[in-house]
């Protein structure tokens, strides 16, 4: 698999954009003709700095209004071409991208388009050149690959192909299974771009919010199972035009870019046998049976802190690690380890963060499958010297830093917790509450990392995303992405924060960007674990009474319910006979909060319309967006 990007997809200048490019590993790069015009040197030199970065130019583009018009626009256009000719052998590529016409002058008949294109591969030809012909999914007569394959195809010339692209096609809803019909050594040049479904005008649409494959709703991957079926072997290139990657790092949009390409022919090789495009080797996707632990790094002051918040919640301490200053408390299958070592990973990230969730470990089929996945995908690795006793744990770094540690059951990592941690008795240990397992973490970062991070857990794990939802705070939005596995065993939620003054967005700057905000544990009765966590001397957060008023009358809840949710302080929702009730602790540290969950008859969501009220409860007892942190 040759891997290409268009220069358009990236922030910065020519120089900037190859650098991020060869950095990400692709092979090669599309030259959009405004990177080169806005350059500072001739065609030869921008040529010889690819090379240089160890790419080739797979494409030149684009060129605009050629076919079907008439003299003397006609004449003009194959002058024009003759330029453009010039131009890319002395850049050192051999292949344009001619996209269909939107001239207001140009004339429809397939026979004269074809004919302008037997006349141009003359020309071509004679310089050892090729040109390609894509579709626009806006084209005055030409806005369907197969138009333009036919157009190809009456063409007859050995150096005119057809140009593909995902989103032209998809875009218009036309079936990608009319691609597995085209000889794939017609088929020049494949373009790939995924794009949220949005229902808007197509050029816009296309112009401002394409993203990478696996970070939209259409469906790339068939389009691409069409294109391989065809035998087609040539480059594969991402062409995203999209306003937020125009603002943002030119190395994660590229590592981005790499890593959807690879994840998506993984996912192709895998379900459409026999093709000639190769894939790197790596394992399937990996399957997650949930959190297996979250970790905290912290200062002693603050773990006596966070060990009176878990006994209040039940949580007793059970394990003490043999050689360093790591607790580890426990109830049901919940584990949380709580480090207040002065030196190594957990210690660099409290100096950073201060109080945080700064690793949290999965449990996996096979941890050792699961980091080489992450690797093939670009994900960077994790290791740090491992004491006696101690167990290399495979892992991988996350999001904010933070660390992805992976234990599974059929290698030793399956007697961790048995082997690092001396049990201790725990003479303060409360009232269990019930709660049973990890049900979701939710980690925080910026809105525009969030496609980012989406694609690293989808393109990883055996897992799917959810729409992404609004949460309205009282200082501004926060998006919200539930992405889980197929029964639920894994469920993370991806909240980005648009400024800095909601309440999520000031967890990541007084936090200086660390991730986890909260962890939900699951329980089958939360109301009997609300009534022992309150024996506990827990403190739930506060709901206002304007809450219980209103749910009574949207879900016709009788009076004692909605009095005993009241009393002890229950979010409730319902869809259809699924429901799911919600208790969460009041915020501590720079924002961080635990919730307490019960799901009923299949619920799969998350709460959302309690979120609102949640968030406003929550930003009353921080400080002020006004009161600058000391």
């Amino acid at each position: 698999m040759k891997t290409s990007i268009a220069t358009v997809c990236l922030a910065g200048d020519l120089r900037e954009k190859l650098a991020a490019i060869s950095a990400a590993g692709f092979d090669g790069i599309e030259i959009f003709e405004q990177d080169f015009i806005a350059f500072d040197g001739g065609p030869r030199e921008v040529g010889a700095m690819v090379r240089d970065h160890g790419l080739e130019i797979t494409l030149f583009q684009p060129f605009r209004d050629f076919e079907g018009l008439p003299e003397p626009l006609r004449g003009r256009a194959f002058d024009r071409m003759e330029r453009k000719f010039d131009l890319m052998q002395d850049l050192g590529t051999d292949l344009v991208l001619v996209c269909s016409s939107v001239h207001p002058e140009a004339l429809g008949g397939i026979d004269r388009m074809a004919a302008d294109f037997a006349k141009l591969g003359d020309r071509a030809a004679a310089r050892g050149l090729r040109v390609g012909f894509e579709a626009l999914a806006w084209g005055r007569h030409v806005r369907d690959h197969r138009d333009a394959w036919e157009i190809v195809r009456r063409a007859d010339h050995k150096s005119v192909g057809l140009i593909l692209d995902s989103f032209h096609t998809l875009a218009r809803k036309i079936d990608p299974d009319t691609i597995r019909s085209i000889p794939g050594d017609k088929i020049f040049f494949v373009q790939l771009a995924d794009a949220p479904q949005i229902e808007m005008d197509l050029l816009y649409w296309s112009r401002h919010f394409r993203n990478m494959p696996g970070e939209g709703d259409l469906d790339v991957q068939g389009f691409m199972r069409a294109v391989a079926a065809t035998g087609y072997d040539g480059p594969l290139s991402l062409e995203v035009f999209n306003d937020q990657f125009r603002g943002g790092s030119p190395r994660t949009i590229a590592v981005d870019g790499h890593r959807s390409l690879v994840f998506l022919m993984d996912q192709v090789a895998r379900h459409e046998p026999g093709i000639k495009l190769t894939s790197l080797p790596m394992p399937d996707r990996i399957r997650s049976d949930g959190v297996a632990f979250v970790e905290f790094a912290a200062s002693e002051a603050e773990a006596a802190a966070l060990a009176a918040l878990l006994r209040s919640l039940g949580f007793a301490r059970v394990g003490r690690h043999i050689t360093k200053a790591v607790e580890l408390w426990q109830q049901g299958d919940i584990r949380i380890v709580i480090n207040t070592e002065v030196e190594g990973f957990a210690h660099s990230a409290h100096i950073a963060h201060g109080l945080n969730i700064c690793d949290v470990g999965l449990s996996v089929d096979d941890a050792d499958a699961t980091v080489a996945r992450a690797k093939a995908l670009g994900a960077s690795t994790f290791a740090q010297p491992v004491g006696p006793g101690e167990h290399d744990i495979p892992a991988i770094r996350g999001v904010g830093g933070g660390i992805l540690h992976f234990i599974d059951r059929k290698s030793a990592l399956s007697d961790l917790w048995q082997t690092e941690f001396v049990a201790v008795a725990d003479d303060a240990a409360p009232v269990a509450a019930g709660l049973t397992r990890i049900d979701h973490i939710a980690q925080t970062m910026n809105y525009e990392e969030m496609l980012t991070w989406s694609l690293f857990y989808l393109s990883l794990f055996d897992v799917e995303k959810q729409p992404v939802v609004d949460v309205v705070d009282p200082h501004g939005l926060v998006r919200s992405q539930a992405i889980a596995g197929p029964d639920g065993a894994l469920r993370l939620t991806l909240n980005g924060a648009e400024t800095h003054r909601t309440f999520a967005g000031r967890f990541i700057a007084d936090s200086f960007g660390s991730s986890v905000q909260h962890v939900a544990f699951q329980t089958q009765d939360i109301r009997a674990a609300a009534k022992a966590l309150a024996a506990n001397g827990f403190e739930a957060l506060q709901i206002p009474q304007n809450y219980y008023d209103d749910l009574a009358a949207r879900f016709g809840l009788g009076a004692a319910e909605v009095a005993e949710l009241r009393a002890l302080n229950l979010l409730y929702d319902r869809v259809g006979d699924a429901s799911f009730v919600q208790l969460y602790s009041r915020p501590f540290g720079d924002g961080i909060f635990f919730e307490i969950v019960e799901r009923r008859h299949g619920y799969i969501g998350y709460g959302g319309p309690n979120a609102p009220y949640r968030v406003a409860a929550q930003a009353r007892l921080m400080r002020s967006v006004a009161m600058p942190r000391i």
